[in-house]
């Protein structure tokens, strides 16, 4: 069964819910460098800023770059949850 993502995600949002599910701590240049996708420093930033709004994932702490996956994105990862029942994240917000 394939995990059931929002209508606002997009491919890169499930690569980097995965890699930093498979490397804890992850910041957005250590994600730039290691995830198997063309994009750019700025739009890594822009979408973990979008998961973060959703849920998915969150900072260690308040205001650190590094970023840890939710217990909600362990449940999207193992295809528990649909993200369509998410909050809509909020893209001025992020």
């Amino acid at each position: 069964m394939p995990r059931n993502q929002a209508e606002w995600m997009c491919t890169l949002d499930e690569r980097l819910i995965e890699r930093v599910a498979e490397d804890p701590l992850s910041s957005p240049r250590h994600l730039e460098r290691t995830i198997n996708f063309n994009a750019s420093l700025g739009r890594i930033k822009e979408r973990l800023a979008m998961l973060t709004d959703a849920g998915l994932v969150a900072p260690i702490y308040d205001g650190a770059e590094m970023y840890e996956v939710t217990g909600e994105g362990q449940r999207y990862l193992k295809e528990e949850l649909d993200a369509e029942h998410l909050p809509r994240p909020n893209p001025h917000a992020v």
